[in-house]
């Protein structure tokens, strides 16, 4: 063999080698990884009894009522019986609806069902309303247009009109589950949630369990093929008259049952910040509790909120059961629905004291069942027995639904109820509901009303029941995660009394980050002081960036808290952010080339467009600020260099004025001298006071302008301090010229 051969032979004898070290490598990091993610889990779990309403000592239903004052209480439960006698009359009515108005069972099952996608439109601005004002001046409104939208359904001349009164009932009517959840659970404490729904349930179910009755006895008086219309336009009004009333209730501090639980005071926020719906979407879907309940109840919800309409279809077309009928056995229904109620809340209650796990699971025990009883009862030979055989699996369905609030309210941070409870409406009845009304229409068309449940509801419940089950294993990890940030909220409200005169521009705490399934920031925490620059070092991927993508509102954390000005901002918009200051240089290219120098700061003052004077001011200050720009004003920005466009980049984010500037990569990819003038436009601006915070690889650079450090290595801050005492770390500055962690 040939030198040139045996060298070429050892060469491909290397690579395998060096390929198996690199996955090696990549294999030992990622168990790192995971070792970190893990024991950042774990460093949330408390005990149980420090959970908040574990171990409290017992309340009464009449106790917890009295607490919270029973006015709040008795007007939101009538609220909620409106809801149901409307939905209950649209059930009993569906048959002759679809006759007066000569639809397909398809059409009226999807027109009846849709309404659940109409409420979703309406879940979202009203949970988001609900966690930014005071919430029964939401409820006192959203009841009104109820109330006008019910009669309207009484007075629609076609179906198309009898459509977007639908549409506009299901709009009022999303005000139910994510403003009266907040309501009720910072009304009322925890140990009574369980009983509360079930009450609150029963008490609408026990006009429900009447409804029917009733809906189909008016209907019945009134005689023809038009009188359906009566029970909506008798329903208006009693509804008009309670939403009125709902102005007058008082507005409970927010979180305070959880407060006073784990904290023995309440904290209350009496300036919050405007929370973002993408932020708080974004936070709640990490908490695995919720993740896998709204799933659930999503796929329960294929099944629940059509299952009434096609046993009525059913019962008319196949047994020749009359309105009156049919209304009679929807009574029976829910009177049996009424003696299950009392049994479950106090059950959940108790468990929910000693082990929340055990309370989750009994809903996802509760459900089970019904993948059994639902072809039981749709093989049955005649209308009483099918009426009859029907009952059990809807009662199991309807305890359980009844307890979504509780669940929720256990593990959604306070901050967040309305929107959490939007959330789930968004599962729950769009896709639920209005992914049950589309297939069952179909199907129904197609074959009849039996294939349809037989085909969605019997899955559905099973896996519904499953999650819910499943779900119970993360419940304990994530009520910790409540305790560990009321905690640090209590820390920080004793720390801001202590010391006013010194509370931190910028505040980061206990914060954990992830992409995906994939955790990059642990535990990250750090505070900058007024006119101080803070430089954030490390190797690469070191989550330096994704510190201020967390801070500019570009991230929300899985955990922990921002703050500006002793202020919370963790759930506040990018946008917003930049009202209150926080702006952020972001690495590579800030600028637009097409467009002249002059153009681009045109852009970054389009805010400023109204405010002439206080625009020409700033544009004074950054042209002074960048001499070498103002004489290039009419030149296109792709055609400056590097150093320039990077100038121009920073020009367009001072255009705002930002209380805190927030720099990624300042040198990256400059000419030294270009570094240099950059350093010096940067001391002139800590010379007018301006809080900076800097990503920067440069050990030297970043010495040269920070008056401290953060140095961080895999997500986790080593090292914070003054910035010459980094210098003196020899390890830490190592890892800066020399790291080679990758990521």
């Amino acid at each position: 063999m040939s030198a040139p051969q045996a060298a070429g032979f050892a060469s491909d004898a290397e690579q395998p080698a060096s390929a198996a070290g690199l996955a090696a490598g990549l294999i030992d990091a990622e168990a790192e990884r995971r070792e970190r993610q893990a024991e950042s889990q774990r460093d949330v779990v408390f005990a149980d009894e420090l959970l908040p309403g574990v171990g409290d000592a017992e309340v009464t239903l009449r106790q917890g009522l009295a607490a919270g004052g029973s006015a709040t209480f008795l007007t939101l439960v009538t609220l909620a019986a409106m809801d149901e006698l409307e939905s209950a009359a649209l059930g009993v009515l569906a048959p002759d609806i679809r006759d007066s108005f000569g639809m397909s069972n398809g059409a009226i099952v999807f027109i009846s069902a849709a309404s659940g996608a109409f409420l979703v439109l309406g879940a979202l601005p009203m949970g988001l309303l609900a966690d930014r004002y005071r919430r029964s001046r939401v409820i006192g409104w959203a009841g009104v247009a109820f109330s006008a939208m019910v009669f309207a359904c009484g007075l629609a001349a076609n179906a198309f009109l009898f459509f977007l009164a639908r549409f506009g009932v299901g709009v009022a009517k999303s005000s139910t589950l994510p403003v009266h959840g907040s309501m009720l659970a910072d009304t009322y404490p925890i140990g009574v949630r369980g009983r509360i729904a079930t009450v609150n349930a029963g008490a609408a179910r026990t006009i429900g369990a009447l409804s029917p009755l009733a809906v189909g006895g008016i209907a019945a008086l009134a005689g023809g093929s038009e009188g359906w219309r009566w029970p909506f336009l008798i329903l208006g009004l009693p509804a008009l008259a309670v939403a009125v009333w709902a102005f007058r209730l008082p507005d409970p501090p927010r979180g305070q049952h959880e407060m006073k639980s784990v904290l023995g005071e309440v904290v209350e926020d009496t300036n919050p910040m405007p929370i973002s719906m993408e932020a708080a979407f974004a936070r709640l879907m990490q908490i695995r509790t919720i993740k896998t309940c709204i799933i659930a109840f999503s796929a329960l919800g294929f099944t629940l909120f059509t299952s009434g309409i096609l046993g009525n279809l059913w019962a008319e077309d196949r047994f020749d059961m009359s309105t009156f009928e049919r209304g009679v056995w929807g009574s029976v229904g829910g009177v049996s629905l009424l003696l299950a109620l009392p049994f479950v809340g106090p059950r959940y209650d108790r468990l929910y004291r000693r082990d929340p796990a055990r309370a989750l699971s009994l809903l996802g025990y509760l459900i089970l069942p019904g993948a059994a009883l639902i072809p039981i009862q749709w093989f049955m030979p005649t209308g009483w027995a099918f009426m009859v055989a029907g009952i059990p699996a809807a009662i199991l369905s309807s305890v359980t639904f009844a307890m979504v609030g509780p669940v929720m309210q256990s593990v959604v941070p306070y901050r967040l109820r309305g929107l959490g409870s939007a959330l789930s409406a968004i599962y729950i009845f769009f896709i639920g509901a209005t992914g049950g009304a589309l297939l069952s229409g179909l199907i129904s068309d197609a074959y009849d009303p039996r294939v349809a449940v037989l085909l969605i509801g019997v899955p559905a419940t099973g896996i519904g029941g499953f999650l819910i089950i499943r779900s119970a294993s993360f419940i304990k990890n994530d009520l910790s995660m409540v305790v560990h940030e009321l905690r640090e909220e209590l820390e920080e409200r004793d720390r801001q009394l202590e010391d006013p005169e010194n509370i931190p521009v910028l505040q980061v705490n206990n914060v954990d980050f992830s992409y995906g399934h994939v955790q990059v920031l642990f535990d990250v925490a750090f505070d900058v002081r007024r006119g101080e620059t803070l430089a954030l070092l490390g190797t690469n991927g070191a989550g330096k960036s994704t510190i201020l993508k967390v801070i500019c509102g570009l991230g929300t954390p899985s955990r922990g808290v921002v703050r500006l000005n002793g202020r919370t901002i963790t759930y506040v918009a990018p946008e917003q952010r930049g009202r209150y200051g926080v702006h952020l240089l972001p690495g590579g290219k800030g600028v637009f080339p097409d467009m002249t120098v002059r153009e681009n700061l045109e852009m970054a003052a389009f805010r400023l467009r109204k405010d002439t004077e206080d625009r020409e001011r700033r544009f004074a200050y950054v042209l002074d600020l960048f001499p070498d720009l103002r004489d290039r004003q009419s030149q296109q920005a792709g055609s400056l260099s590097g150093g320039q466009q990077q100038m121009l980049a920073l020009a367009m984010v001072l255009m705002h004025d930002p209380e805190v500037l927030l720099i990624d990569e300042l040198s990256l990819g400059l000419a030294p001298v270009v570094v240099q003038d950059l350093l010096a436009i940067l001391e002139r601006l800590k010379a007018d006071g301006l809080t900076i915070v800097v990503v920067e690889q440069s050990l030297n650079i970043a010495l040269a302008i920070a008056d401290r450090a953060v140095f961080l290595e895999k997500g986790q801050v080593r090292f914070e301090g003054p910035a010459r005492e980094l210098a003196e770390r020899d390890d830490l500055a190592r890892a800066v010229f020399l790291g080679k962690e990758g990521g």
